[in-house]
């Protein structure tokens, strides 16, 4: 994704929707380290590789085989990159502190944030398939709602 899609109007996308790279095991412990923490339920994520993420991912100009961001709607909008990452961290009890991170300029911000994203898979790993979410957190996942069990 090259050009910027934040604030681009997302309508009628899930309100606290994460979209986010399903075989990236530090995006998949991004999504680990929110569903604790997000106790109210605000956030449901459905991985770029699935149907639906694949679908979605187009709508916003995402690769989903080359995905470079997370993309998070909120309030109408689509967040990417360390606008995103700040916004879903301001919601999460103890986190509301970054905020402050806010006033760096975005432009060193991303900066950094495209420095791990285009390594990640060589510094964290990547999986051969998505991630099976808990059986207990599975509902929030909204590429498994249309999924049948086996």
């Amino acid at each position: 994704m090259n050009d910027r899609k934040t604030d681009a109007p997302t309508a009628p996308l899930p309100e606290g929707l994460i979209l986010f790279d399903g075989v990236c095991v530090l995006c998949s412990a991004w999504v680990a380290f929110i569903l604790p923490r997000d106790k109210p339920g605000r956030f449901r994520f459905a991985a770029m590789q699935s149907a639906l993420g694949r679908s979605l991912s187009a709508r916003l100009g995402i690769d989903p085989d080359h995905p470079e961001t997370f993309v998070l709607i909120r309030h109408g909008t689509a967040r990417v990159k360390s606008d995103g990452a700040l916004a879903i961290l301001a919601e999460l009890p103890g986190w509301r502190w970054t905020r402050s991170l806010r006033l760096i300029p975005r432009t060193v911000r991303d900066w950094l944030y495209d420095r791990v994203a285009r390594n990640r898979y060589r510094l964290f790993g990547r999986r051969s398939t998505c991630v099976v979410p808990d059986p207990s957190t599975a509902e929030r996942f909204l590429d498994l709602a249309s999924r049948t069990p086996q």
